[in-house]
């Protein structure tokens, strides 16, 4: 597996560099620790000074990342490159084939939203390739929580595919789970309880239906999956996907949360509203599952 780390030298990159260490790479894996000079729209001496002394302290900050990385059994490349960050992540992620992003979420100190970090937002919104955005969260005791949230789609399939790729540790336990969701969000409270009691009324041929369906949601996503963790569990919730996902990840003080992202119709690569959600408001680490490609 080839996987690439940008790193700006924060403690949020960091963090992601600690999170990769978790995982039980082979020398046939390999690791690009890339940091991206910023270039500048415009070049005056100001401005070239600027860059002389980011240029300094590269080596430094692709070092720093390197070093947290030093147990670990993967081939460790340091890369620098000059340009916009985001975009020279996505260039680079693409010419050199690799399988998977990961990026830590600077964030906003002291707010609770979907601000991550622009240039991370950026790269989860039109990248064609897997990412994984790590969060500074302290990780489960004893054997690493997977939480794997399916609704049946080719994305979901996608991100089911990743997930059986990725190294994890023999005892990595994974729940999947399935949100069927409730269908009200879009109706004004006062037709919602009106078709909620027409509903009710065939209550039990929905639910049967329902859990049928989910079943067999959570036995497809499974099938790939059995032999690479060690343990597997089920759940299904019913309501706001977002709300449920996120719920589950803190009350299961899950280390990952992966999800496919369905993204905006007409807009390639685009997420859509549950997993910029998820991404932005999870309390760890989140994989959004794209086309995994061909290394």
């Amino acid at each position: 597996m080839k996987i690439l780390l940008a790193t700006d030298g924060s403690s949020f990159s960091e963090d992601a560099a600690r999170f990769l260490t978790r995982f039980d790479f082979s020398p046939h894996d390999e690791i690009i620790v890339m940091h991206v000079v910023t270039s500048v729209p415009y070049d005056d001496d100001y401005q070239a000074q600027i860059k002389h002394f980011i240029r300094r302290v590269s080596p430094e900050i692709r070092r720093t990342a390197t070093d947290i990385l030093g147990h670990v059994r993967a081939k460790i490349v340091s890369r620098e490159e000059e340009g916009a960050p985001d975009e020279t992540i996505m260039r680079v992620a693409s010419e050199d084939g690799v399988d998977l992003v990961v990026m830590g979420a600077r964030g906003i100190r002291g707010l609770k939203s979907l601000f991550i970090g622009s240039i991370t937002r950026s790269v989860a919104a039109v990248s064609p390739l897997p990412l994984l955005v790590t969060k500074p969260c302290q990780a489960s005791a004893g054997a690493m929580r997977v939480l794997f949230a399916t609704d049946g789609s080719p994305t979901a399939e996608d991100t089911g595919h990743v997930l059986s790729m990725i190294p994890f540790p023999k005892d990595t336990e994974l729940v999947i789970m399935n949100v069927a969701p409730s269908g009200f969000a879009d109706i004004p409270e006062k037709y919602a309880i009106e078709v909620q009691e027409m509903m009710q009324e065939h209550g039990a041929t929905i639910k049967g239906r329902g859990l049928e369906k989910a079943a067999s949601i959570l036995e497809a996503a499974e099938a790939p999956l059995r032999g690479k963790f060690g343990r597997i569990g089920r759940v299904v919730k019913s309501g706001d996907p977002a709300v449920e996902i996120l719920g589950a990840a803190e009350s299961g003080h899950v280390d990952l949360v992966a999800v496919g992202s369905r993204g905006i119709r007409g807009i390639k690569g685009m997420l859509g509203s549950v997993s910029r959600r998820v991404l932005g408001l999870s309390p760890c680490p989140v994989l959004i599952g794209k086309k995994f490609p061909a290394s």
